[in-house]
């Protein structure tokens, strides 16, 4: 199989909604929204292609720590090609190459792989990278940080280990009450990239209630994929009946998918890995089938679902478009160095 980049594959024929030809006058109508954008973002294509880029340029083994991004196939497929993914960083063995994922690392661990002797390629997608500077300035200014995210998430993880004695996670409105901070007018929110953007506001508005003076930050943390492909959701949630979004259940931005399509209208809405988990029973009654992906889904895996709608008379196809998106991130600077050498020299000092 080739690269697993951002460029789209083959997109589906579009039908329009209104073609009798494919109809039968005894049954109602079967189609399919697809949602535009979908697929991987910009931070992913980088990530996924460092990995790759590392592999052939120093050979396997490469070591990644955690999934370098939230995806069952795209990291099933780097392990074929030669990466060993780890959990923690002491599992690498001195002398070798290790990938920090998409999702960012706190500098401890940079701290981890120095004392390894490891040579390093920071795979952090340039959205995290700019809360985690957010975080620094702040916590410089002795500002309290009001985190907004998921416990235990990797990038909730990172950006709290920038300054952890300045961070408070607050992990969706109903934390709100639990939150104490030393002056409430020096106090800023900062969020997870890959959240709702309603959940997120209603956070905000949650906290500027009970701290009116609350700072926001200079530019929205959401990043742009995830904000437009959760408009695109809402676009097709109160016309499809059924609304299918293909990412991993540990992926946060495909999680939120599925709560923004049943939010918008979705009758039903389910998250599924690959075509072969989707339940025929989820067809029952159902004449438009919404389809989306999570920021870290390969197309291919969406063609998938298509291929096997079709089977079963979902053949019209309409796409939903709600943005376009030319984001690309240039890739992490330590490719263009010998990271063999250099882990090697590490070894010998």
């Amino acid at each position: 199989m080739g690269r697993m980049t951002a460029t789209p594959g083959p997109q589906p024929a579009t039908t329009p909604s209104g073609d009798a030809s494919r109809r039968c006058d005894t049954q109602p109508t079967r189609k399919v929204l697809l949602a535009a954008p979908r697929g991987y973002c910009a931070g992913v294509d980088r990530a996924v292609i460092a990995v790759e880029k590392a592999l052939e340029q120093y050979g396997a083994p490469v070591y990644v720590r955690h999934e370098i991004v939230h995806n069952k196939y795209v990291v099933k497929t780097l392990e074929k090609k030669g990466a060993i993914f780890v959990e923690e960083t002491e599992e690498v063995p001195e002398g070798n190459i290790v990938i920090f994922s998409a999702h960012g690392v706190a500098p401890v661990v940079h701290e981890e792989a120095k004392r390894g002797k490891l040579a390093t390629i920071d795979a952090t997608c340039p959205l995290v990278t700019k809360v985690h500077k957010e975080a620094v300035r702040f916590a410089g200014d002795d500002y309290d940080i009001l985190l907004i995210g998921h416990e235990g998430h990797e990038e909730v993880i990172g950006t709290s280990g920038e300054a952890p004695e300045h961070i408070t996670l607050v992990d969706g409105p109903a934390d709100v009450a639990n939150v104490e901070v030393r002056d409430p007018d020096k106090v800023v929110w900062l969020s997870q990239t890959t959240l709702s953007v309603d959940e997120t506001m209603e956070t905000v508005d949650a906290l500027k209630g009970r701290f009116p003076n609350l700072l926001s930050p200079p530019s929205d943390d959401i990043c742009y994929a995830t904000q437009n492909r959760q408009t695109a959701v809402k676009q097709m949630g109160a016309e499809a009946d059924l609304v299918i979004v293909v990412g991993s259940k540990n992926s946060s931005n495909s999680v939120r998918l599925v709560e923004v399509a049943l939010g918008a209208g979705a009758r039903d809405s389910h998250l599924v890995d690959y075509a072969e988990e989707i339940d025929e029973a989820w067809l029952e009654g159902v004449s438009t089938v919404g389809v989306t992906s999570g920021a870290s889904v390969p197309e291919i895996l969406v063609h998938g679902v298509l291929d096997w709608l079709a089977a079963r008379g979902y053949e019209d196809v309409e796409t939903i478009t709600a943005a376009e998106e030319s984001i690309a991130f240039s890739l992490p600077k330590e490719l263009r160095r010998d990271l063999r050498a250099e882990a090697k020299a590490a070894t010998e000092g």
